[in-house]
């Protein structure tokens, strides 16, 4: 009896136990689901009346839903070959819509993967009638591109003609599998996670976003919820209206990934912790920003009228006065060029004028030295005058000479002829004669 009493107590110890448990365990999930990891912390400061933005960026909270969704998630075996090229080849690929692709037409119909892959999570690779080809490293890859999400397995495959070697064992780094040649073979890669298995038509309200502010002294537990923001477009403010119209978020939030506050007309009523919660559930996505916001007075500049100094002696003036010497130095590389070229110019115009001044004397020594050239020059002028003098006076002698031999001629003629005088005028004879 009194066994039957002791089991009948720890059945109900049991039955009692089982609820609470399941009950703990679920609130421990959901208060895990909900909470959220601090990834990065932030002092921002800002003058009272100016405006500041607290930045919360996240690509992974992009929704970019669409029509070809199911090929964001995709597995792909790949098999590196350790002899003879040490090659990596593709061996089989699978989008979650079910579409596979065998890359080696002397694997079809022998190596593949379940058409159920990505309902069961199970992405074991499954090589048919194994041979010594087979041998290699292989490595299962998940793709999520929507998720950014990548994860690797690999699995070190190895094949043996005796059955006693057949093994499976763990060596720090990768599974290794020795089977059997001919046999049939499943290497293992088994993710059971949602965001593998499963694709929420309702994805728009698992993607949440909300800022909360936290003033100092108070919890954060007890902090005050600003702004709610969902993936459907639903926006969600709390708070007095004033409240609402200085802190602003871009419409465009989900499609840019960009969550920003902007708080405009800061007064030191807004200092505190605000905090940007980003939570995807689809994607297992959990953070939190955190922005420690403190306010300063704003500067205010004042004019003073300049002061007068007391009169002191000027010899103690100049004492005291130091003295400044202002060396200007050029930024430019080249300023030494530019005097050196002056130089070079000066220098060229003197050696020119040298020049000139050489032919000059040089011309000048040349006529002392040699002055009968000059002499010869002259006396040719000179000969050419005289001679057109004498030119002319050999033709006036000549004249005078032809008009006496023609006087004589006549009177020869008066004596001679016929013997008989006649009376010639010798003017009118000269006239024929010049004409």
């Amino acid at each position: 009896m009194r066994r039957q009493r002791g089991d009948m107590v720890l059945q109900a110890l049991l039955l009692i136990h089982v609820p609470v448990a399941f009950l703990f365990t679920t609130a421990s999930g959901q208060s895990d689901s909900s909470s959220s990891v601090v990834v990065a912390g932030y002092n921002v400061s800002g003058t009272a009346g100016s405006k500041i933005v607290l930045q919360c960026v996240s690509g992974r909270m992009v929704w970019t839903r669409d029509e070809v969704r199911d090929r964001q998630r995709v597995v792909h075996w790949d098999m590196f070959r350790a002899s003879p090229d040490y090659a990596m080849e593709r061996v089989v690929d699978m989008f979650s819509a079910g579409d596979q692709r065998v890359y080696n037409s002397y694997n079809m119909g022998r190596v593949g993967l379940t058409p159920t892959a990505f309902k069961e999570g199970n992405f074991s690779l499954i090589i048919k009638d194994v041979t010594m080809n087979d041998r290699g490293l292989y490595s299962c890859n998940l793709h999520h591109l929507y998720c950014h999400l990548y994860e690797t397995v690999r699995v070190q495959l190895n094949v043996t003609k005796s059955r006693r070697k057949e093994q499976r064992y763990w060596d720090g780094h990768k599974v290794v599998y020795v089977v059997m040649l001919g046999s049939t073979v499943a290497l293992p890669c088994i993710n059971r996670r949602n965001v593998w298995t499963d694709w929420s038509n309702d994805e728009e309200d698992q993607q949440v976003v909300h800022w909360d502010r936290q003033a100092p002294g108070i919890q954060h537990d007890r902090a005050d919820r600003l702004v709610d923001l969902y993936a459907s477009g639903e926006q969600r403010s709390y708070g007095p209206l004033f409240l609402q119209r200085k802190m602003n978020i871009s419409n465009q939030a989900f499609a840019e990934g960009d969550f920003s506050l902007t708080i405009s007309d800061l007064q030191p009523t807004d200092a505190g912790m605000y905090s940007c919660h980003l939570h995807h559930h689809y994607c297992g996505l959990h953070e939190r920003r955190e922005f420690q916001v403190n306010v300063e007075a704003p500067v205010i500049q004042t004019t003073h009228a300049p002061k007068a100094l007391p009169a002191e002696d000027k010899d103690s003036v100049k004492a005291e006065s130091p003295r400044v010497i202002n060396v200007i130095v050029p930024d430019q590389r080249h300023h030494f060029l530019l005097p050196l070229g002056y130089v070079l110019t000066c220098l060229l115009l003197l050696a020119f004028i040298i020049l000139i001044i050489l032919l000059i004397t040089r011309r000048r020594r040349v006529k002392e030295f040699h002055p009968q050239r000059s002499m010869r020059s002259s006396r040719s002028h000179s000969s050419s005058d005289e001679f057109e003098m004498d030119v002319t006076d050999v033709s006036v002698s000549n004249e005078e000479e032809r008009r006496f031999d023609y006087k004589n001629n006549l009177l020869k003629e008066k004596v001679h002829v016929n013997c008989q005088p006649k009376v010639i005028d010798l003017d009118k004879e000269m006239e024929k004669f010049s004409k």
